[in-house]
């Protein structure tokens, strides 16, 4: 989660028209306690029950795969990224393109 909070801005638009949470089956008072350690804009969120993860798909059997969802504004799931891979660049590069579909596109200036 480190490499989320180093590059928030670039990957998350600075949080501006997306969402990012992180979805463990970890206890809330856990969670929140890593998350002040490690100084992280990311919301997190605890599934110990997992109906959110059998919900959408981040858990197989009794395991909780590494999964990441892009929201966008409106609340749609632009992107589902099962698992994810945080060790490799080309998951955040596919991230970063996943959060650039919730931008909204810039006005054509008109001559």
């Amino acid at each position: 989660m480190e490499a989320y909070r180093d590059q928030y801005a670039k990957l998350f638009n600075n949080g501006r028209h997306v969402v990012v949470i992180g979805i463990s089956v970890d206890p809330d008072t856990l969670l929140a306690a890593w998350a002040r350690e490690i100084g992280t804009p990311i919301v997190f969120a605890s599934d110990s029950a997992q109906v959110a993860g059998k919900l959408y798909g981040a858990v197989r059997g009794k395991l909780d795969n590494r999964s990441l969802f892009v929201i966008d504004p409106a609340g749609r799931i632009v992107k589902r990224m099962q698992p994810f891979n945080e060790l490799a660049q080309t998951s955040y590069d596919a991230l970063e393109a996943a959060v650039k579909m919730t931008l909204p596109t810039p006005a054509v200036e008109k001559r």
